[in-house]
């Protein structure tokens, strides 16, 4: 018998009723972010690339509201669940505007090789897959070194290497020659070059910005948005933009890049736009695509895929590309 005064319902529904409250508040303040197509300030834009966890503690507030028999809580978990299923959605159309015959096929390779260690794996790969047109993040000197003794010139005799120590350092090493076309400015390098394939000049960019972690995250927002306006400027022109952008689709800033440059995720244009990226040397339930090769409209996918190196916290990205005579 509960003592006089008490209300014996009253404890047990409270508690998961602020559990509930707690929980959905959370969801809906990133959820929120996504719909205004913002990123904000931390801790929005790391949980954002973490988006479609948001159906863990949504569902979780779900059950919670269903216990306390909290039926504007029910509505509420109800409709932010369903948002969040909404935007975990592919972004951007199935398929590029390229028509006309292929006049050339292209294999483009990408890979953070994490402060240089995976070098070595990524040679490996680079001889296994004969990409065309490669680009390397994280290459520091030894990198730089080991890709200048052991990738045979004969293979990739055209080359852009910027020697910087550490995460500093990046390469573009390529099949068809290279025009150097100038550098987007970052705090890590991102060398750009102009490329002729089956007699038609393509842009080669390199994206590597700074990470969206606490402190940083005007310098990522700013970096991407050079991105951005250097994928704007060759809009006109066939484009391939690769490498660790620190953002996925669920950033307003990564969607800019794509939307200003008329770009394709080429992962998404595989069936893979949620496929994990990072990080890949440990299991980690979190993972995000923030790895990505983006295309303009003269060209269409055959495959993408992602392959394991070791000793990078990155997977690397093997994407088979056919350009066309139209777009």
């Amino acid at each position: 018998m509960s003592p006089p005064g008490r209300e014996p319902s009253a404890v047990p529904r409270s508690a998961p009723l602020c559990a509930a409250a707690l929980l959905l508040t959370g969801v809906s303040v990133v959820i929120g972010f996504r719909a205004a197509d913002a990123d904000g300030t931390t801790p929005v834009p790391q949980a954002l690339a973490f988006l479609p966890w948001l159906l863990v503690p949504g569902a979780a507030a779900l059950g919670l509201a269903a216990l306390a028999r909290w039926r504007g809580g029910l509505v509420w978990a109800v409709v932010a669940l369903a948002l969040t299923v909404w935007f975990v959605r592919p972004y951007g159309p199935g398929a590029t505007g390229a028509h006309g015959p292929v006049v050339a096929r292209l294999d483009v390779l990408t890979s953070n090789v994490e402060f240089g260690d995976a070098t070595d794996a990524l040679i490996g790969a680079v001889r296994r897959e004969e990409p065309d047109v490669v680009f390397v993040q994280e290459c520091d000197f030894a990198c730089a070194d080991a890709l200048a003794a052991r990738v045979p010139a004969a293979s990739y005799p055209y080359r852009d290497v910027v020697r910087l120590d550490g995460s500093l350092g990046s390469a573009i090493l390529s099949r068809f020659p290279l025009r150097p076309a100038g550098r987007v400015d970052g705090a890590m390098a991102m060398p750009g070059a102009v490329t002729e394939v089956a007699g038609r000049d393509v842009r080669l960019q390199l994206a590597h910005p700074m990470p969206p972690v606490p402190g940083k995250v005007a310098a990522w927002r700013r970096e991407l948005g050079r991105i951005r306006d250097l994928a704007a400027a060759v809009r006109a022109q066939p484009a391939v933009v690769a490498g660790d952008f620190n953002a996925s689709q669920d950033h307003a800033a990564f969607r800019a890049v794509l939307d200003a440059g008329g770009l394709h995720d080429s992962a998404r244009l595989a069936g893979s736009s949620r496929t994990y990226s990072w990080p890949a040397d440990r299991p980690a339930p979190l993972r995000v695509q923030i790895d990505h090769v983006l295309v303009s409209e003269e060209f269409s996918v055959r495959s993408a895929r992602f392959l394991h190196l070791a000793a990078t916290d990155h997977r690397a990205l093997l994407v088979a590309l056919e350009l066309h005579d139209g777009g």
